[in-house]
């Protein structure tokens, strides 16, 4: 999918921050794509961006309509039916990441038909995927992968990718969930893809390009998560990665959904992603960095703990909140 930018992101109603979590990253990381906000009554959220009319933010240029909203069991509320409909009439298109689609409102989809506006749901993948292959092609690519769910895959390809392109290097983020996509404009939501063709989906998502480019693929999961290694494992095989950034949190008291599974360690992770790695690109280097979430420590603990996994495993360690990630990207053009 390709979604047209600029953005005005919809944070409708949302009780709190958290529920705009998904329309937060997309500020974060594309501001220069947004125009703005646009609130409904009671809304506690704020980005910190003006509040614009849907009529202003069309008037200014808004192309699409970002529902921004990360609420509980992902549906629409019908108090945004009026919204949404305010911006078909706009001129606007209008991309969504909950789990139900904005296509499956009577309304809007009929709307959208009338006026030949486009609808996102960019959870749902909307084309077909070969299976993959694991032929060899041209281009460069990192994988972020990682010891558990959410713990900052998608943010350290990111700030890779910011901290890269800094440097002139040839390099794009390639998102593979909802917030990566409206933050990318494009991309593949894996964990919608049916499972034979995940590893063919990254394949097409990652394609061939010149020598020196660098496709950052954001990871998801673990391949030692039980519950969605297999979204990793096609990541790996698809992505075929020269090289990988390990992700870790160290204060989770167990693994994501599963109390009592303790969270694995960097070791074992590193090892079992790098084997997943070489099974499509035995050339892979391996991970090169590692990226550490420390946003549950005080500013001492969180260098002191960099220091202690940097002389631990022999790899610079970031976290891209607080330090950055150049020392990751050093390492990573002195191994290419």
């Amino acid at each position: 999918m390709q979604i047209r930018h600029p953005y005005l992101l919809f944070i409708g109603d949302a009780p709190d921050q958290l529920a705009a979590k998904t329309a937060d990253g997309v500020a974060q990381w594309r501001r220069h794509w947004c125009l703005g906000q646009h609130r409904l009554p009671g809304c506690k959220a704020d980005l910190g961006m003006p509040d614009l009319s849907i009529a202003a933010a069309a008037q200014a240029g808004a192309r699409t309509l970002i529902v921004g909203v990360a609420n509980r069991g992902g549906r629409f509320s019908p108090s945004w039916i009026e919204t949404m409909l305010a911006a078909l009439d706009a001129g606007m298109d209008i991309a969504s990441g909950l789990h139900n689609k904005v296509s499956d409102i009577p309304e809007v989809a009929a709307k959208a038909a009338q006026l030949g506006r486009s609808l996102f749901d960019v959870r749902h993948p909307s084309q077909e995927f070969e299976i993959g292959s694991g032929a060899k092609r041209p281009g460069r690519r990192i994988l972020t992968v990682g010891t558990d769910c959410s713990i900052g895959k998608m943010f350290t390809a990111l700030a890779l990718e910011t901290e890269m392109r800094a440097r002139g290097m040839n390099a794009d983020f390639r998102a593979t969930g909802q917030t990566g996509i409206l933050i990318a404009g494009s991309g593949v939501s894996v964990d919608a893809v049916v499972s034979d063709f995940v590893a063919g989906a990254v394949e097409w998502l990652t394609p061939a390009n010149a020598p020196d480019h660098w496709d950052i693929v954001e990871g998801q999961a673990s391949v030692l998560h039980p519950s969605y290694g297999g979204v990793t494992l096609g990541l790996c095989h698809g992505s075929q990665p020269d090289a990988l950034v390990c992700v870790h949190e160290p204060t989770r008291p167990h693994m994501r959904g599963l109390p009592g599974r303790p969270v694995p360690s960097i070791a074992d992770t590193i090892a079992a992603h790098v084997a997943a790695a070489r099974v499509t690109n035995p050339a892979c280097k391996g991970v090169l960095g590692l990226a550490i979430n420390t946003v549950s420590m005080s500013e001492t603990d969180a260098h002191a703990y960099l220091k202690t996994v940097e002389d631990e495993h022999g790899l610079p360690a970031c976290d891209p909140v607080r330090t950055g990630c150049a020392n990751v990207v050093d390492a990573i053009q002195r191994a290419f």
